[in-house]
């Protein structure tokens, strides 16, 4: 008789999401790494906005199965979800950067659109560096193209872009395993959304615009919303 004990495909690692909802010393932990008290907000918001596409909450209490990212392509595991992000920076940080070249933007929507840039070239250089500490290969950088007709449509664009990238960080919060991943990935998350709330209130949205609790996007959805803008 055969006793060796067979796998469940569904018994995997839980995701660092799962375990950090389910044990207050490994969440204590994290917050003091992540920013103490000033991130217990942040990681609460991502807690519980976490889930699918469609508004559900699938993050609970329990320890949980590591849940497919969507990001295969990219790479396996964690890997394929910092390649997606760091593919998503590339083109954020390539937007701005031909946005402030265009001289179309003017003043302080200028000084604003090459801060932005900064920020996400900033992004790109740690996500890179993080793909490169776990062993792996950075995703390399598309050729993008933008439609920059005028300072309105581009500030409009810029929005799009930016409440598109918050929500695709969050999309993946729940799926990361590795908790440094997730601190970096909460970091860059609320950046993002401080970018899209700004350039909300800007075009007159709504800072806020999903509410109390953003919806997350799935890799799916972001890959086909800026598909236009990848060349190659």
């Amino acid at each position: 008789m055969n006793n060796s004990k067979e796998t469940d495909p569904d018994d995997r690692q839980p995701t660092a999401m799962a375990e950090l909802a389910s044990d207050p010393s490994s969440r204590k932990r994290f917050l003091a790494m992540v920013g103490g008290a000033g991130a217990a907000s942040a990681f609460g918001i991502f807690l519980a906005a976490c889930g699918d596409d469609d508004g559900g909450n699938t993050t609970s209490t329990q320890s949980q199965p590591a849940r497919q990212s969507g990001t295969s392509q990219f790479g396996q595991g964690d890997l394929g979800i910092l390649n997606y992000a760091l593919t998503l920076e590339y083109l954020e940080a390539d937007f701005y950067s031909k946005a402030a070249a265009s001289g179309l933007l003017r003043g302080k929507v200028l000084d604003v659109a090459k801060q932005f840039g900064d920020h996400e070239e900033e992004h790109v250089a740690a996500l890179k560096a993080t793909v490169e500490q776990l062993g792996g290969t950075p995703a390399k950088k598309p050729k993008t193209t933008f439609p920059l007709e005028d300072q309105d449509s581009i500030l409009s664009l810029a929005a799009t872009v930016e409440n598109l990238g918050a929500a695709a960080y969050l999309g993946q919060a729940d799926k990361i395993q590795d908790k440094k991943v997730l601190a970096a990935a909460l970091s860059i998350h609320t950046v993002e959304a401080r970018h899209a709330a700004v350039l909300n209130s800007v075009i007159g949205k709504d800072v806020t615009p999903e509410g109390s609790f953003a919806k997350p996007a799935s890799a799916s959805k972001v890959l086909a919303s800026v598909k236009s803008f990848i060349v190659s």
